[in-house]
């Protein structure tokens, strides 16, 4: 009706969106693809270099690829304009890594920039030389980050700082130390905004130098409550580490409070069991319970969760804890840390809040612990990104002390928007820490959430009854009638989870008190007639087994259970069967004179009916039930002193009422509620060590002598002073923390382009060979290293083995290896566990660097002749990399005419292409995305009969699992086909060395590493060709050469080395290990492979593969293709 109305509301709409666009530069995102950047970036004038340099920025922010105007880019580098620079160093840092060599020609123009009057510019060229990750310019870097760290700004001291870590992400060992003493002098230094950037260098470069803290830790904790937020979180957890390195743990605190005089620390609480005990007092166990849990934070947060597992069965007393070096809270260190993070308590980040918790709770006095609570809630009630990591360690916070958390249990009442997770966090700590005041509000609130919608949270809620009626015996009766109730109702409704958990509830409550709950028991029975789900009869059957033997009224029900319970077996559910099996054998075992003939004859009859059941673990214990109770049942008891077999053979009936009596021994599996982690951290959260995550130090690990030594070397006070004297402002600074970039810590891309020289050795059973060996294996404590980098020489023949051995053993220790390589050898060796020594000690190991196979390249049919009318194409995969684009796979192509026509005009195309071909230069233009799936080949004009043509083929492959169609045209016909990639070829050999490769598997933990194991057969048959020649080669390196070209003719990759053990059994190849490299051609990331074989040569292998690889879904897959091809 009023339809002007309309337009005119839209015409203001968007002549106010015009307004608000004015001043800015919201207009260079409207034109995204303007063609007028180049002859901008060439312009004479600044503003318009200025509007070229933006568009491109705005192009890059949209996710474009703009790397082809690099070159005109890097030219304006040289600009007086500061503006055009800025901009230039803004493109630099995104692309300098992606194209280094190019980068490389302004490196003149950056150096020049680092004595620019202006500390922006100095700045952003630092990190622009920073950015380009190649060991050339490292040593280039190094000294200007020497002397950045000494400029008056503290902007430009703070990048220097980070580029710290971008330089350490290279892996040069011979800049180590004086990263080290950068990180140490900075850290002295006087501006909060470097010291929080030298804290994160710190961390990267140097986490176990603990010494260098030593010197400034008074400094750095005055300084801590003016650093930046992130900053903060990094320093908090350095200083924490020193104190604990330096004093050990406070007497006073919560780890070492008095409770832990106690004379037994067994840590088998951190275990669940199946004690069946019947008795003990809440009361009584409060004290030993909170004990242990403190014993339980002390191992976890020092030893290490995955330690303490492997050492949790060989623990005897509490001598890690008591014998441990202690302090007092009073000691000056330890007054000054705390203090100054009291403050941060209240910090508006709430990563900082739960850092600073974390130094209360660990370092703080018993009694000051409380300082921690009203900080967490707050950040609970403000924060709703964090709710969920806060309530995680709150959690933890209650299971060691419920006091400190009674007082506000309404905080933790559940709302209706909080998600599933945080609502069972919720129930855990509210039954966690309800006490008597407490507990009448939490039942009512327990009240409405039974009837939430959600029916797995009301499920949840019935636990935290449970739970709650465990802590509080006195409530326990109570908590059972509505329980009990709920059996009910969850039955009727169908609702088989409530149910269920309802059960489970009420059997843990009966299992406090049995003789107290004796008509608790019998009112379960009787439900039995209306409940129909499997896992709650069973449970049922379980309780009434358990306590069959308990007061006046359940042994008088007892036999007419069990005569329902044989009524109803054949139509009984799996589970319900082995519980009336059991319960049936309990009765009879428990049973008085005057029921013991019924129990028997019932028992008779329902093992007659499980021995013809249908499940065969149903017949096994029907069989085991007649051998063991029925026929000893009646067998008359033997006097005491006799064994344990009767003259007759068979047990004895004592030994019988035994097995199958309550006191059954513990059995130890491990809870995840035991798993506890350092407050803070993101392991807390998901319950296992993350990347990065690393325990405490042992306590008082770092001595006196080593901070003196420290500071007898490091850098002079002078330096320092020098460094720190002229800290001005700049105007550019102190406009606003605009400027104040905190610079991004990339992940580390170790590129190895130094070549590694190979050299020809092999190691063989011969008898003059192991003649100068006799020196190596008398080191029985000592692990060989390898002798050199390995690699694999196709295409080359071998040496004798004679002359190997005899070249490569008449080395002597000292000529094998390096000084330094030594020192750095021993030094591993007195770090390595105990587990570890013990597996060394009786194998040694010697690396070779040539194993000379031979690589049979795979052949695959591409067109049958059948379907081609004679025509035959395979391919195979090449080795080679393709020099127009890392995305693009070189496949060699081999036409074969089989008929006895000539074949004229044959090719081959993209079969879903629109048909047009363009040219090489062309296509070398296009960005690597728009590239096509082929790459034009050369036509066959003439194939003559029997004659054979090859083409190498430039193929994109849109996934390493998805097949490309082919069109093979020939004679005017058209046939098609699927090309299928091989995963292996999407890689390329990385060479790098040793320790290179361990130092980046250690980065590649967790969720980057995965392992699969298989068979290996292949090697038997080659064995046994090798048993009837003349000449034999050693075992292991026959096996070491199966397994090394079975990879190699399925994936392009570099073999690093080969340790084969050297041991007295030339036929066992336990220890062979096979280390791999390759680097994932589309993203420049490394791949590293692992083979670990155990067994004897002559028999199938036990072969373990590992990957560690940060491309997930490529590593599991070429998991998958490997195991296929070994097994």
């Amino acid at each position: 009706m009023f339809s002007q109305f309309g337009s005119t509301a839209e015409s203001f709409s968007k002549a106010s969106s015009l307004v608000l666009r004015i001043g800015t530069d919201a207009h260079l995102y409207d034109d995204p693809d303007d063609v007028n950047i180049a002859p901008l970036l060439d312009s004479r004038f600044d503003t318009e270099k200025v509007e070229a340099l933006k568009r491109l920025l705005a192009l890059i922010a949209q996710g474009a690829d703009v790397s082809n105007f690099f070159p005109q880019v890097v030219k304006n580098v040289a600009s007086q304009s500061l503006e055009v620079k800025k901009l230039v160093y803004l493109y630099l840092l995104h692309y300098a890594e992606k194209r280094p060599n190019e980068a490389l020609l302004s490196i003149n123009c950056f150096q020049k920039d680092l004595s620019d009057t202006n500390p922006l510019v100095r700045a952003y060229a630092l990190r622009a030389m920073a950015g380009i990750r190649l060991h050339v310019v490292a040593p280039l870097v190094l000294a200007a980050i020497g002397k950045c760290a000494r400029d008056p700004s503290p902007y430009v001291r703070k990048c220097a700082a980070h580029a710290l870590t971008k330089l350490d992400d290279l892996h040069l060992e011979e800049n180590t130390s004086a990263l080290e003493e950068l990180v140490g002098f900075m850290l002295s230094d006087n501006s909060p905004a470097v010291v929080g950037a030298a804290a994160i260098a710190f961390k990267s470069v140097c986490p176990s130098n603990l010494a260098l803290i030593g010197k400034n830790f008074r400094k750095l904790c005055e300084t801590l409550p003016d650093v930046e937020e992130w900053g903060q979180i990094v320093l908090i957890e350095i200083l924490l580490r020193y104190v604990v390195a330096k004093h050990g743990l406070v007497r006073e605190s919560i780890m070492c409070n008095s409770q832990l005089e106690k004379d037994s620390g067994d840590v088998s609480h951190m275990f669940e069991s199946n004690d069946n005990s019947t008795g003990g007092s809440r009361e009584s166990d409060g004290g030993d319970a909170e004990y242990k849990l403190n014993l339980l934070m002390y191992r976890s947060y020092i030893d290490g969760h995955e330690e303490l597992l492997s050492e949790s069965c060989n623990i005897n007393g509490d001598d890690g804890l008591l014998n441990c070096g202690q302090t007092s809270s009073q000691n000056d260190d330890v007054r000054i840390l705390v203090r100054c993070t009291s403050p941060l308590l209240w910090s508006q980040n709430s990563a900082v809040v739960l850092a600073a918790s974390g130094v209360h709770w660990i370092m703080a006095a018993r009694e000051e612990v409380s300082k921690i609570v009203k900080p967490l809630l707050f950040v609970l009630r403000s924060s709703q990104a964090s709710r969920y990591v806060v309530l995680c360690n709150i959690q933890m916070f209650a299971k060691a002390i419920p006091s400190l958390f009674a007082p506000y249990f309404e905080d933790f009442f559940v709302f209706s928007s909080d998600s599933y997770q945080m609502r069972a966090l919720k129930l855990d700590i509210l039954s966690t820490i309800v006490t008597e005041v407490s507990v009448r509000a939490i039942f009512d609130e327990f009240q409405d959430y039974i009837r939430d919608p959600d029916r797995r949270f009301v499920a949840d809620t019935v636990a935290a009854i449970g739970l709650c009626a465990q802590k509080l015996p006195s409530v326990a009766n109570v908590c059972l009638e509505g329980l009990l109730t709920l059996t009910v109702q969850g039955q009727i409704n169908g609702e088989t989870e409530v149910l269920v958990q309802a059960l489970m509830s009420i059997k843990a409550i009966i299992k406090q008190n049995p003789v107290c709950h004796e008509k608790t028991i019998v009112q379960l029975v009787r439900n039995l007639d209306i409940i129909n789900e499997p896992a709650a009869r069973a449970l049922i059957v379980w309780i009434m087994g358990e306590y069959c033997s308990i007061g006046q009224i359940i042994p008088k029900v007892i036999p007419t259970l069990l005569q329902y319970l044989a009524h109803c077996f054949t139509s009984e559910e799996l589970d319900t069967k082995h519980q009336i099996l059991n319960t049936t054998a309990k009765v009879v075992l428990s049973s008085r004179e005057e029921n013991l003939w019924m129990s028997k004859k019932i028992l008779s009859y329902i093992v007659e009916l499980a021995k013809y059941d249908p499940d065969h673990d149903v017949r096994d214990r029907a069989r085991i039930f007649e051998k063991l109770i029925l026929r000893h049942t009646n067998s008359p008891t033997q006097e005491e002193g006799t064994s344990f077999l009767q003259s007759s053979g068979e047990i004895h009936p004592e030994v019988v009422t035994k097995l199958f009596s309550k006191g059954i021994p513990k059995v130890i599996r491990v809870s995840d509620n035991s798993r506890i982690y350092l407050p803070g951290s993101l392991s807390q959260i998901v319950l296992h060590a993350a990347p990065g995550y690393g325990p405490l130090p042992k306590p008082c690990s770092v001595r006196d002598e080593d901070l003196n030594a420290y500071s007898n070397t490091n850098v002079s006070t002078e330096d320092i002073d020098d460094g720190n004297s002229s800290d001005t402002n700049d105007p550019e600074i102190s406009s606003g923390s605009s400027f104040e970039e905190s610079g991004s810590i990339y992940d580390s891309e170790h590129s190895n382009v130094s070549s590694v020289s190979s050299k020809d050795s092999r190691l063989a059973s011969d008898s003059n060979g192991y003649g100068h060996t006799d020196s190596l294996l008398s080191m029985k404590d000592t692990v060989i290293p390898p002798l050199d980098d390995a690699g694999v020489l196709r295409n080359q023949k071998s040496q004798s083995a004679a002359e190997n051995i005899s070249s490569s053993f008449s080395l002597g220790l000292a000529e094998i290896m390096s000084k330094s390589a030594l020192e750095s050898w021993l030094g591993e060796q007195s770090s390595t566990s105990s587990e570890q020594k013990s597996q060394q000690l009786s194998l040694a190991r010697v690396s070779i660097n040539d194993l000379h196979c031979i690589i049979k390249p795979i052949s695959r049919t591409l067109l049958d002749p059948a379907n081609g009318n004679g025509l035959k194409l395979e391919y195979s995969f090449s080795s080679e990399v393709s020099s127009i684009s890392p995305l693009l796979v070189l496949v060699e192509v081999f036409f074969s005419n089989q008929s006895t026509e000539q074949l004229k005009n044959i090719s081959l195309k993209d079969d879903e292409s629109d048909g047009t071909v363009e040219s090489a230069n062309v296509l070398l233009e296009k960005p690597e995305s728009e590239l096509p799936k082929i790459l034009p080949v050369e036509e066959i004009a003439a194939l003559n009969p029997g004659q054979n043509a090859k083409r190498m083929l430039h193929v994109r492959f849109l996934h390493h699992l998805l097949p490309i169609k082919l069109a093979v045209f020939c004679n005017g016909k058209k046939y098609s086909t699927k090309l299928w990639p091989e995963i292996g070829y999407f890689m390329k050999p990385l060479s790098m060395n040793l320790e290179s490769f361990t130092d980046k598997e250690s980065q590649l933990r967790g969720m980057f590493e995965y392992s699969r194991s298989c068979k290996f057969v292949d090697h038997v048959g080659e064995l046994n060709q090798e048993n009837q020649s003349s000449i034999q080669d050693d075992k292991i390196l026959i096996v070491s050469r199966c397994l090394a070209a079975k990879v190699f003719s399925n994936a392009n990759l570099y073999l690093l080395s080969t340790d084969v053990p050297v041991s007295f059994n030339i036929d066992d190849a336990s220890g062979l290990r096979l280390r791999f490299s390759g680097e994932i051609l589309s993203s420049s990331r490394p791949c590293l492979i692992t083979l670990f074989i155990e067994g004897k040569c002559i028999e199938p292998l036990n072969v373990t593969v590992k990957i560690n690889c940060e491309e997930t879904t490529f590593g599991l897959n070429l998991l998958n293709k490997l195991v296929a091809l070994l097994n």
